[in-house]
């Protein structure tokens, strides 16, 4: 078996589920997967990969299944979707070996990742500046290039935002070749604009407008909601991320910035959002139905979710103690924290948003296509 292809077992397995809930169809207006699923009369590795990131791993067709277990057809079609989505993350990952070292082991590693970068900011605070690192310093002073050098800062993040963009690029690249569409068709526009629309409307996680069913059977919509608050936040910190570069760069106002300015009122909004989208999505994640569950997702999910908390909290409580001793710390912490979310991003959760975007362009794309004897959707 080549490195990157997903176990034989699980495709041939996947492939015996898909014909099943093909022929059966009770589940097609449950969201994107069953229409995908319908165009096809056999599954491959790469169909299969499709679906399996098309979907939000909600459960409803498990609940309304009438072959699931104990029957002895045994489908499980979301726990089966979520172990091809979790090999999908390690088949494109580059490179290999690093997607197999967070696989198991995502939140020990990341937090590791974090406390390693925070320690290496703390030392070269501290081999700038001396004592000074561990001393209060006021706005006007440049509290926070005071004890970090603005340089090593920029320097820093850029180069692990870069390979951040790189690793993702190729994974993104990985996924959309195995669609076997044309890399010229991700950029056609109608198909563009409506996966742009599912994604930042979070289509599919409404349940039909009940809400879906997740943690259990019972449909709800928190699940969305939190989504949200993670999603929105993620954004907003990375707008005042950009506002801030504007400032200092642009109009050469280095940080700190007052409490009023933009950058300062996206930073929070977007902090208060990633703890309580993270904080709900860590409590239904505790509750969910094992039986729909990835053992090899798991790792990573979690990680995703404590990185996120840690980032907007740390971030948070910098307001407050920006002008204090422990700042110099703080700083190193939440910048070692983000740089370890950047870093892990290509290799759990991330890719997911990356990949279900994709998808969902290729879903758009060929659902106007016209199929043998039949017009188009």
């Amino acid at each position: 078996m080549p490195p990157d292809a997903i176990a034989p077992e699980l495709v041939t397995e996947g492939a015996r589920m898909a014909r099943i809930c093909n022929a059966c169809r009770y589940c097609e207006g449950y969201c994107a997967v069953f229409p995908a699923l319908e165009r096809r009369l056999d599954f491959v590795e790469g169909d299969l990969t499709y679906l399996a990131n098309l979907c939000h791993n909600c459960g409803a067709c498990y609940y309304a299944c009438q072959y699931a277990p104990p029957h002895d057809f045994a489908v499980n079609f979301p726990r089966m979707l979520a172990d091809v989505r979790a090999a999908s993350y390690r088949k494109y990952a580059w490179p290999d070996a690093l997607a197999r070292l967070f696989e198991r082991n995502g939140v020990v590693v990341s937090t590791v990742t974090a406390l390693m970068l925070a320690l290496f900011l703390v030392a070269t605070g501290y081999a700038a500046g001396g004592n000074a690192f561990f001393a209060p310093h006021d706005d006007a002073q440049g509290a926070f290039y005071a004890v970090l050098p603005h340089a090593a800062m920029a320097w820093s993040f850029g180069v692990v935002f870069a390979i951040a963009i790189i690793v993702l690029a190729i994974g993104a690249a990985r996924f959309w070749r195995d669609t076997e569409e044309l890399p010229r068709d991700f950029a056609r526009t109608a198909p563009l604009l409506e996966a742009t629309a599912d994604t930042l409307a979070l289509t599919y996680l409404d349940g039909g407008g009940d809400g879906c069913t997740y943690p259990d059977e019972q449909p709800s919509s928190l699940r969305r909601v939190f989504h949200h608050f993670t999603f929105y936040g993620f954004l907003l910190c990375f707008a005042a991320t950009c506002a801030g570069t504007v400032y200092h760069y642009v109009l050469d106002r280095p940080a700190p910035y007052p409490f009023a300015s933009l950058p300062v009122l996206l930073g929070t909004l977007g902090g208060i959002g990633l703890v309580i989208g993270p904080l709900g999505l860590l409590w239904l994640k505790a509750q969910r139905d094992r039986a729909l569950t990835s053992e090899a997702q798991g790792g990573m999910d979690y990680a995703f979710l404590v990185l996120l908390l840690l980032v907007s909290v740390t971030g948070l409580l910098l307001l407050p103690l920006r002008e204090t001793g422990a700042m110099g710390v703080l700083l190193a912490v939440h910048l070692g924290t983000v740089m370890a979310l950047f870093l892990t991003m290509p290799y759990g959760k991330f890719v997911h948003a990356i990949y279900r975007f994709a998808a969902l362009v290729r879903f758009h794309l060929e659902r106007k296509r016209p199929l043998p004897g039949l017009g188009a959707e």
